[in-house]
């Protein structure tokens, strides 16, 4: 009988021989999946989500200047902040992102690509909170810069 998980970590494992992150990616993706419960899982959800808007012709502008291993960890403290309640992240989020110029396709396509690998790697109580906060995160970061808010 035809498995697609079968096929889909069979196809990811030959495709993810020459990738560092080999083991890793496919425990995650073969494996039954797990709600979002450690520091590890966030980084892991967060390298593949900015894997994603870097590709993206829409998103990838805002990356050209940021040295994203030394960004990753400020972005893992801010996502254990709003799932785990670890006390890490102190700084103004809005404020970091207020210079962009952000339009509501590049929104539209960060939630987009959010969800997708929120749903790609994790499901549970946390993993569906992740995605509500970054709809929630994303119409209000919008509304302060155009006055309008977004519907996800």
């Amino acid at each position: 009988m035809f498995s697609f998980r079968k096929f889909l970590c069979e196809n990811t494992l030959a495709a993810d021989q020459n990738h560092v992150q080999h083991e890793t990616t496919s425990t995650h993706l073969c494996a039954m999946k797990k709600d979002i419960q450690t520091r590890a899982d966030i980084t892991f959800w967060m390298t593949r989500f900015y894997d994603q808007l870097v590709q993206d012709e829409v998103t990838a502008g805002f990356f050209t200047h940021i040295n994203l291993e030394q960004h990753l960890p400020h972005i893992v403290d801010f996502w254990c902040f709003v799932l785990l309640d670890e006390a890490r992240y102190t700084t103004n989020v809005f404020n970091k992102h207020a210079g962009l110029r952000l339009e509501e396709i590049h929104f539209r396509h960060w939630v987009q690509h959010f969800v997708q690998t929120t749903d790609l790697l994790y499901e549970g109580e946390k993993a569906q909170l992740a995605k509500q906060r970054a709809k929630l995160l994303a119409s209000t970061f919008y509304h302060k810069m155009s006055g309008i808010y977004l519907l996800f």
